[in-house]
């Protein structure tokens, strides 16, 4: 940015506020009518040198926070518009396992204005860094209607849960005058909502649907097999069977509890080594008397 923070804010101010319709000349207002401690990104966003920013701080003298009271007002400047696209992107990965670096690394080549990423499984339908992605996105085109704006992600399945989610997605995109960019696979590029770029991206959004099913079908099936071959996954039993078995004996001579534990071992995990709680071994008794 070549402006100063005051030359920044006097070029926000020669534009009237699309949000809070404070008028050129005046900074912009909170819902509770008092003066915002920044100026809204629907409005800076029309100053071409300030669209990289996303944040311009309303100056000292304004009085952030203070009742808000109308300026003079300044005659309006015609929003300019560039050629250039802005980019917004989005990333996201299922589990904390899995790493969102390679995404976020390829929407920075791509020259992304702004990054939202979060870590979160599709089957969660409100997934609140998308909802901000998609919301800055409409507040730009509306606040400029003539400047692309251009949501991009690394790959189509990053967007939606299954093929109808992903096609509501596309036209409401499409509706706001927002563009989707694609990084990988066989729409990489704009996708374009006409002709053969439409039916290739229905068939490619069930396609994905169905990979997603066939995966979470064949994990089922060796869940399955596990638990047939006695395998039921989760973690190790404290107790172990031939523990319990000596325990019920114990208890049944009339040991008490703490003189069990203590012939007791756990054979397995980062306690191995060391003797069971009792509260284990009340749960454990009480699981195989049930």
């Amino acid at each position: 940015m070549d402006l100063t923070p005051e030359q920044a804010a006097a070029a926000v101010e020669r534009h009237p506020c699309p949000k809070c319709e404070a008028p050129a000349g005046n900074p912009c207002r909170t819902r509770a009518g008092k003066t915002a401690a920044k100026y809204h990104t629907a409005r800076f966003i029309l100053v071409p040198s300030l669209r990289d920013e996303l944040t311009v701080a309303v100056p000292g003298d304004r009085g952030p926070g203070k009742k808000w009271t109308q300026r003079p007002q300044v005659g309006s400047a015609t929003p300019e518009t560039t050629g250039a696209p802005i980019r917004i992107g989005y990333a996201r990965c299922s589990t904390a396992q899995q790493e969102l670096q390679s995404q976020l690394d390829a929407l920075a080549a791509a020259h992304c204005t702004r990054v939202f990423s979060e870590k979160i499984s599709t089957r969660i339908k409100i997934r609140p860094e998308l909802e901000k992605a998609l919301s800055l996105a409409h507040e730009i085109k509306t606040a400029a209607p003539d400047q692309p704006v251009v949501l991009t992600v690394h790959e189509l399945k990053r967007l939606a849960r299954n093929a109808a989610e992903l096609m509501t997605l596309s036209a409401q995109l499409q509706s706001g005058g927002v563009q989707l960019e694609l990084l990988t696979g066989p729409l990489t590029g704009i996708y374009d909502p006409r002709g053969m770029g439409s039916m290739l991206f229905a068939v490619l959004a069930v396609a994905a649907q169905l990979d997603r099913d066939y995966i979470r079908e064949k994990t089922l099936e060796g869940q399955q097999a596990a638990a047939a071959r006695g395998n039921h996954g989760g973690r190790p039993k404290v107790i172990d069977d031939d523990d319990l078995l000596l325990a019920r004996a114990l208890r049944e001579k009339g040991t008490p509890m703490p003189d069990i534990v203590k012939n007791l071992t756990i054979k397995t995990g980062k306690n191995a080594g060391r003797h069971p709680s009792v509260a284990s071994l009340y749960r454990a008794l009480a699981d195989n008397d049930a």
